[in-house]
């Protein structure tokens, strides 16, 4: 990873990328970071290289240095340009991920009212902020921003997992973390974390991930993908009274396959249409599982999920009355003890009274103009989708 910062205040960096994870990084050449000096760039006697804002107000830097600074801080290359900013998009963990695969970041550090917005204009890529705050400078902002890039290379932080265990890395928070002694001022560590039981633990942890996110950062679910911190198995159904066509099952098996839900179910309401169906399907290599009704399934997923109760999550075309937002669907979802099935009605009403939880939800307005495979995985995605 290569990033050049162009700042006026160099000296700030010195310590940061000499000290700790981020100093291995550098002397191991995982890491490259160039620093550009504003001010060899600056005009006149005094190496100016700010002014007057126009309208009245405080010192701005200049677009001529800036663009001296920016062409040495470029080279050859091609670079992202980023530029820590009160006014910028919120910084998160995609926005980091998505530097990270860059072959050349660039960050201009402002300092005094920032830089001339015509130069922001011309030259930024990405303006961000890393909260509704303003500091003195971008040289912390910067500093951050090469921070959480750095996790991501590969040999900076020690065991891979220990980034993809973060808090932010799949949307969610991280869980609570002890270590010794095992009990201080009357508090002890969870007992659980003391048994030796790796299956335990792993569950005790998603637990407290998900309930940490939802009590402090509710906000996160919007783009948490929220697969792994499910409590039960989860599987698909499509309940239709005719016999679904063959494009349609292959895209509702990859997509099952994708997410990780195992074969989908197909619950074909009319008799003859289920039997065309089944009689087509008993040669595919990996036969489609075929129902007559929601009870069937609902035996299946109660079965494997241990006899506890199957929260059913009916995605729709069109929001009806009582239709959850995607954030409260997925709020149930995890805060649901048991299996998750996700049922896509085409053009059917269920007509069977489900043992355990139902919610509704919608994929988007109007969306029954769009195949119910995009539907499904418009849908999944929302709630399972992938970093």
């Amino acid at each position: 990873m290569h990033v050049t910062i162009v700042t006026a205040f160099p000296e700030f960096f010195r310590d940061f990328l000499s000290t700790s994870i981020l100093g291995r990084a550098v002397k191991r050449n995982l890491l490259r970071v160039d620093l550009v000096d504003l001010r060899e760039f600056g005009r006149g006697g005094y190496r100016q290289i700010d002014d007057y804002a126009f309208g009245a107000g405080g010192m701005v830097l200049a677009a001529p240095q800036l663009e001296d600074a920016l062409n040495v801080a470029r080279g050859s290359q091609e670079a992202c340009v980023v530029y820590p900013s009160p006014q910028g998009t919120l910084l998160t963990q995609e926005i980091v991920e998505t530097l990270s695969r860059q072959e050349h970041v660039v960050i201009l550090c402002g300092h005094y009212e920032g830089i001339d917005e015509r130069f922001v204009e011309r030259e930024v890529d990405l303006e961000v902020s890393v909260g509704d705050c303003v500091l003195t400078g971008g040289e912390i902002p910067a500093m951050a921003v090469i921070d959480a890039m750095a996790r991501l290379v590969p040999g900076v932080v020690g065991r891979g997992e220990a980034v993809e265990e973060d808090s932010f890395y799949r949307g969610m928070l991280d869980h609570p973390h002890y270590t010794r002694p095992a009990s201080w001022r009357g508090m002890d560590v969870p007992e659980v974390l003391l048994s030796g039981n790796e299956a335990e633990v792993r569950t005790w942890r998603r637990a407290r991930a998900v309930e940490r996110t939802l009590t402090r950062r509710p906000d996160l679910l919007a783009r948490a993908a929220i697969g792994d911190y499910l409590s039960g198995e989860a599987c698909l159904a499509l309940l239709t009274a005719d016999r679904p066509t063959s494009e349609g099952v292959e895209a509702l098996s990859s997509l099952c396959r994708f997410y990780g839900l195992g074969r989908p179910f197909f619950v074909i309401l009319r008799p003859e249409e289920r039997r065309s169906f089944d009689a087509g399907a008993a040669e595919a290599a990996s036969p489609p599982k075929v129902l007559g009704s929601l009870s069937r399934v609902w035996d299946w997923t109660r079965a494997h999920g241990k006899g506890r109760p199957t929260l059913t999550v009916v995605i729709e075309a069109q929001p009806r009355g009582g239709s959850l937002h995607t954030l409260e669907a997925k709020r149930r979802c995890l805060e649901h003890e048991g299996p998750l099935l996700f049922l896509f009605p085409d053009g059917v009403e269920a007509g069977e009274s489900a043992e355990g939880p139902v919610v509704y939800a919608s994929v988007a307005q109007e969306a029954e103009a769009l195949p119910l495979a995009v539907r499904a995985g418009i849908a999944l995605d929302r709630f399972l989708g992938k970093r």
